[in-house]
């Protein structure tokens, strides 16, 4: 009886701070949109919508927020790389993991008691635990995946870029030119792409130099081409030599090794394929094919067998 007791405390305690943190965020958004229909200005209202955002994260995100500076900087460029550049990207990460962490066996607990189960209460705990790992570690998941997605589509698209760049070299703009054509260029072809070269284009106005503003890129983008084109302007740049042969050569290079990944992809699908084949395919074929002889074996041969002796 005092298990239970237990677990009900826990239940509603974590319920409770589940409703306390809803009603917070509810009130403010309330707030916000009453701002914003008053004000009429989008761009106030989405700064006000991550500002809000940002506040009401920060109490549960300092619960997972790392106290080592390195680690929180290698988080903030891993969020650059996945695109979520501001400043408050850090703070809605952990909460929103602190946050999965507490909802997560929330709501295991919540089905545990409507379905009437009557496990063991170490067995409940471990799945409760189980739950909150889970809610913990899945924002890492999607973070990954972002990145992953984003670098590779900056990746397909750069070569088309650095085509547009040469032509536009060629017909006698500067490489500061070439850069902002080539982002108006890519919007439709890559998004991503395109923003990050128009945020080039931002820092050279702003009054960065050359070198920094590519070298913000690579950090921002995280894609090893990317780092090896910044080196390849940098060091043009340092010795005089054409920045035109540059972009052409590094073009081609690019465009031969988007070719072999694109083949090494290719080549891996008879291997991917080969599992589904094994457990679902051919236990169907075999099925179709082989079901009606073996039931006309059972059905001829079997009486006969039975009848011989």
């Amino acid at each position: 009886m005092s298990e239970a007791v237990y677990l009900v405390l826990v239940f509603a305690s974590l319920t409770l701070g589940v409703w306390s943190l809803t009603s917070m965020w509810a009130r403010r958004r309330d707030l916000r949109r009453r701002l914003s229909e008053v004000s009429r200005d989008s761009a106030t209202g989405d700064d006000d919508w991550l500002t809000g955002l940002e506040r009401a994260a920060r109490p549960v995100a300092n619960l997972a927020m790392p106290a080592a500076a390195e680690e929180l900087s290698a988080l903030r460029r891993r969020l650059a790389n996945a695109g979520w550049r501001m400043e408050s990207a850090a703070w809605i990460y952990f909460g929103v993991k602190s946050a999965l962490a507490l909802v997560v066996p929330a709501v295991v607990w919540a089905v545990l008691v409507s379905a009437g189960v009557t496990w063991s209460f170490a067995a409940i705990c471990l799945l409760l635990l189980a739950g909150a790992a889970s809610g913990y570690y899945l924002p890492n998941l999607i973070l990954r995946t972002r990145v992953e997605r984003r670098q590779r589509e900056i990746f397909e698209a750069f070569p088309d870029a650095l085509d547009l760049m040469l032509v536009c070299v060629e017909s006698g703009l500067a490489l500061d030119m070439a850069i902002n054509r080539a982002a108006a260029e890519m919007t439709l072809r890559s998004p991503a792409l395109a923003e990050e070269l128009a945020l080039v284009g931002v820092d050279l106005r702003v009054g960065s130099s050359r070198e920094r503003a590519l070298r913000n890129l690579a950090l921002r983008t995280g894609v090893d081409e990317v780092a090896s084109f910044v080196s390849m302007v940098t060091q043009a740049d340092r010795f005089g030599t054409s920045v035109g042969d540059a972009l052409r050569v590094q073009a081609d290079a690019l465009r031969s090794v988007r070719h072999f990944r694109a083949e090494e992809r290719a080549a891996k699908v008879p291997l991917k394929l080969l599992f589904p084949l094994i457990f679902f395919v051919f236990p169907s074929l075999f099925t179709v094919l082989l079901g009606p002889a073996a039931i006309r074996v059972w059905r001829v041969l079997l009486p006969a067998v039975q009848t011989a002796t």
